[in-house]
């Protein structure tokens, strides 16, 4: 018998070899058609019962034998949401590729039997070829379908973290989502990649060049970057706060990873880069959920200054703006020029600026009122002009004018 081909050294090679030789000698004793139209039908039946009756009942033994001793607890939950992707399930997919094998098998085998034996091993031998591709082909769109689950299964329980965990905010959880799944699609491109055989060292090298060029040309924007995680994480303030960074101050209407945005007092949007607002100070007047106010009043030198604190505090008890815990206070602070200063002190809840200034003008007319009723002056600035006892009044200056002289 002569070869029709250059044969292979492998082990495989030889064996399909070998498997051929065996099939041309059993076709020699076939030599009617009678005989291969019997053995086709014996061939076809074989595979007709065993591939579409007893293969699919001993999968779906296996199965209920397996589930019943070996699937439970976490285990049964993971195949649950791998059922929940795929189309079939896993025993499915696997008597499919058996089937699939089967009817290659029993058309090789029919091709033997009416003697086109190189066309079956033609075919054998490219089939052989091809199996490591179709084996890469086949754990490749494992490896995607298995990427996509755990990604969405990331997303589910990086929800489930933040619906239980108050202190974690809506960007901050869009961000971890991100990150996590940039981390996850990196690895399983990886691992793609390792499969087919790419040299991953070679990329290192050229991404850790790449990322020397790109940082030394965005050394900014990476500082924003870097800040902005920080920020996120960090928490000094949050969407709708009301803070102060710098000389800026306004609402927090927006948080990104490069910069943050403030709408101020005048209707104005301010955005400030994340690494300027790590590098200035911060003030959050609306983290505590309250804000203390102080507004400062005189009093005549001839008052009580007791007597004046007490009807300040009952006027500003008598303000709704003010919250009543903690109580409001009332201190003497200075001796000014013209009067004695009171410090009123108070705080409001749920400071906005609106309801800062609604407090402070509320303050001012009750206190007002107040002292009017009372009796209280609060003194215009005063300058007592008298004459030195040396005489020299010449060069005595009235109001902050010099005079020529007085009489």
């Amino acid at each position: 018998m002569q070869s029709t081909g250059t044969e292979t050294a492998t082990p495989v090679s030889s064996g399909v070899a070998d498997l051929f030789r065996n099939a041309e000698a059993l076709l020699e004793q076939l030599t009617t058609a009678r005989g291969r139209m019997t053995v086709t039908g014996v061939v076809v039946l074989l595979a007709v019962v065993g591939l579409g009756v007893v293969l699919p009942w001993l999968v779906r033994r296996w199965r209920e034998v397996f589930a019943s001793r070996y699937v439970t607890g976490p285990g049964a939950d993971a195949i649950e949401v791998v059922g929940e992707y795929v189309p079939t399930t896993l025993s499915g997919i696997a008597l499919r590729a058996v089937q699939l094998a089967g009817i290659v098998g029993t058309a090789l085998a029919l091709l033997i039997v009416w003697g086109l034996v190189d066309v079956a091993r033609s075919v054998g031998e490219l089939l052989l070829s091809a199996l490591p591709g179709i084996v890469n082909v086949s754990l490749t769109a494992v490896l995607v379908v298995a990427g996509y689950i755990a990604s969405d299964q990331l997303r589910g329980a990086i929800q489930r973290f933040s619906d239980n965990a108050d202190q974690v905010t809506d960007h901050q959880e869009e961000i971890l989502l991100r990150v996590s799944q940039l981390a996850l699609f990196v690895t399983v491109g990886a691992a793609v990649m390792t499969l087919w055989g790419v040299d991953l060292s070679g990329l290192l090298v050229g991404a850790g060049f790449l990322g020397i060029v790109v940082g030394l040309a965005a050394r900014q924007t990476l500082g924003s970057l870097i800040a902005g995680f920080v920020l996120m994480f960090s928490r000094p303030f949050t969407i709708g706060d009301w803070v102060q960074i710098g000389d800026q101050e306004g609402i927090v209407t927006d948080i990104t990873i490069f910069n943050t945005r403030l709408e101020n007092f005048d209707g104005e949007f301010v955005v400030i880069p994340n690494d300027s607002v790590s590098d200035s100070a911060v003030t959050n007047r609306s983290g505590k959920g309250r804000l203390r106010l102080r507004t400062d009043v005189g009093i005549d030198y001839d008052d009580d200054p007791d007597r004046a604190m007490s009807v300040a505090m009952d006027a500003m008890d008598r303000v709704d703006e003010v919250a009543d815990t903690p109580s409001p206070q009332v201190v003497p602070k200075e001796f000014g020029d013209s009067a004695v200063v009171l410090e009123l002190r108070y705080w409001i809840d749920k400071p906005t600026p609106p309801r800062k200034w609604g407090a402070v003008s509320a303050v001012v007319r009750e206190v007002k009122d107040a002292f009017d009723r009372e009796g209280i002056a609060i003194p215009f600035p005063q300058r007592t002009v008298g004459a030195r006892e040396d005489g020299a009044d010449a060069d005595l200056g009235v109001g902050g004018v010099e005079a020529d002289s007085l009489d």
